[in-house]
């Protein structure tokens, strides 16, 4: 076990407990690649690390052994490269197997790694890549993906290479034959080309609403905040199967599929799907017999869609959610075919595990439930004062200026004036509003933009989204405010229709009634709009603000 090089104590009797003593110890040289990677590797060089397989009957499985081999080959060819520390470097690997050896790779030479989506258009790659300064880019063998980094290319002024894993193209560099003939042992640096704690290792795109996106910086020190989040919420189990589902473009990625829970010693589970198809999923997780999952609660959803009881889901021992609150309905449905209790957990691509369901507690449907121990959160009302439970309030990060919380970004990269804007006051306002109840469990309200005033109340979009995912009418839906002269916003609801349903003026008056009924009769939509499928960011969260926008520009 590495977690006693890290954690003073491990164990914990209660959540008090755990919130008032859980420290982590960050060694002033730490490497993930080094003291994470290669420490399995040497502690025992049969202990497995990734399962890998995908849609057209590959697999892969490699040992930390492997990983720490494969890495190190990569290391000298990416050092032959000219890549070293600092360099900036974009991955657009998806789910491959690659994208463990390369990020493992980097984090050895102490190079900047940007995870990028398969979804970055030209404008997109050739935006981070000036923005960042983007040396090289590694990139998965997709035809899209492909056509718009060579499109961008020309706007690139530091891109120097081009990588390609899975075949070889004209133009660019072949990954595999690259590492091929390169030696299986890599020093780890030493002085200035060594690695600190403090120095940039990751940084993240936000895929914001507004403007254009912000490159949030994280330090070596970033892994091991997510010891929470892989132990202490998503409950991994060493040499146990552990899947989340995420895409390597997220910083979900970072929180479930490789950081914490290498620390911990799970083997991570990576099905590198072409689609999301939730009968392949569950079929998946079967097979293979995953022990902890965590996945969006609109998967959950989709595969709630599907008749659940065909599959024997006996070895999920843990089950959690992130991404967007979770509905009750979801968490009864999911609870009721499986016996599981889906363990909710919320943060931002700006820090680990911020509030979650841990196990000292029952989880109560559709609660966050409560802070993390790495972080001092508060609720404050717009004056900056502490709110009371069952008031209102913004998330704040507190006293970051004291001491920096081990796993929260420590700024922007490269933009020192907003980094001063959003930290400087030694709080961090994560602009998210929730509610505390007398017990200590948290409860998301919306983004302090999404609350929605009508007629002097104030209506979170996440409660009447919770009610109407409770009929079975509704697979997804997205509440916003609307414009009105009278009331000067009202509840809009936009709908996607489960299979069977249509749309009709009975269904709105069906579903408006129904609203009434499982909560305050004034939160009811007044507008209802039947939609094919939500505008989402890059990452899969609601888009909102389109919707705000659409409706004004429709009134």
């Amino acid at each position: 076990m590495l977690l006693d090089r890290f954690l003073p104590r491990i164990d914990f009797d209660s959540y008090e407990d755990f919130k008032a003593n859980y420290k982590v110890n960050v060694p002033e040289n730490f490497n993930f690649g080094f003291d994470i990677v290669d420490a399995w590797a040497e502690q025992d060089e049969n202990k497995m690390a990734l399962v890998w397989c995908d849609d057209h009957g590959h697999e892969k499985k490699l040992t930390f052994k492997d990983v720490s081999r494969l890495s190190n080959k990569t290391a000298n060819y990416f050092a032959s490269l000219g890549i070293k520390k600092g360099s900036v470097v974009l991955l657009i690997l998806r789910r491959r197997w690659e994208y463990w050896i390369c990020a493992t790779a980097l984090h050895k030479l102490g190079a900047v790694l940007i995870p990028g989506s398969l979804q970055l258009t030209k404008k997109d790659i050739a935006y981070r890549a000036n923005a960042a300064g983007i040396s090289a880019i590694v990139c998965v063998d997709d035809d899209f993906v492909i056509s718009q980094v060579e499109a961008a290319e020309p706007e690139c002024t530091t891109l120097q290479n081009k990588l390609l894993v899975g075949k070889k193209r004209e133009g660019w560099l072949d990954f595999a034959d690259g590492i091929s003939g390169q030696s299986e042992e890599f020093a780890r640096p030493q002085g200035e080309a060594g690695t600190r704690w403090d120095d940039t290792m990751l940084v993240y795109f936000t895929s914001g609403t507004t403007g254009m996106p912000k490159m949030v910086r994280h330090n070596f020190s970033y892994p091991l905040g997510h010891i929470v989040t892989a132990k202490y919420w998503q409950c991994v189990q060493e040499n146990k199967l552990h899947m989340s589902v995420s895409d390597s473009g997220w910083a979900k990625f970072g929180w479930g599929k490789i950081y914490g829970q290498w620390i911990c010693g799970a083997v991570i589970f990576a099905y590198d799907m072409d689609k999301f198809i939730p009968l392949n999923l569950l079929k998946k997780i079967t097979e293979y017999k995953v022990t902890t999952f965590c996945a969006p609660p609109t998967m959950f959803r989709f595969m709630l869609q599907e008749d659940v009881t065909k599959f024997d889901l006996s070895c999920i021992k843990h089950c959690c959610i992130a991404g967007e609150p979770l509905n009750p309905e979801v968490f009864k449905k999911w609870y009721d075919l499986t016996g599981l209790k889906l363990c909710e957990g919320f943060g931002q691509t700006e820090g680990s595990v911020l509030v979650a369901n841990f196990p000292w507690f029952e989880p109560i449907p559709g609660s966050m439930g409560k802070p993390s121990p790495l972080y001092n959160i508060q609720l404050l009302d717009a004056d900056g004062n502490p709110c009371e439970d069952g008031e209102e309030g913004s998330i704040v990060i507190c006293g970051i200026d004291k001491e920096a919380p081990v796993g929260l970004f420590t700024g922007y990269y490269k933009d020192e004036v907003m980094t001063a804007e959003k930290l400087g006051t030694g709080n961090y306002d994560l602009c998210d509003m929730a509610w505390r109840d007398s017990k200590g469990y948290y409860w998301f309200v919306g983004r302090n933009d999404d609350v929605i005033k009508c007629s002097g109340y104030r209506i979170g979009p996440f409660e009447v989204e919770s009610a109407l995912l409770e009929h079975d009418a509704v697979v997804e839906c997205a509440i916003t405010a609307a414009p009105d002269p009278v009331r000067g916003q009202v509840v809009k609801a936009t709908i996607v229709l489960a299979k069977g349903y249509t749309p009709s003026d009975e269904l709105i008056k069906e579903l408006q009634n129904y609203v009434k009924k499982v909560t305050a009769p004034y939160k009811y939509p007044r507008i209802v709009e039947f939609v094919d499928e939500l505008p989402k960011t890059l990452g899969g969260k609601i888009k909102r603000a389109e919707i705000r926008k659409s409706n004004h520009e429709n009134q």
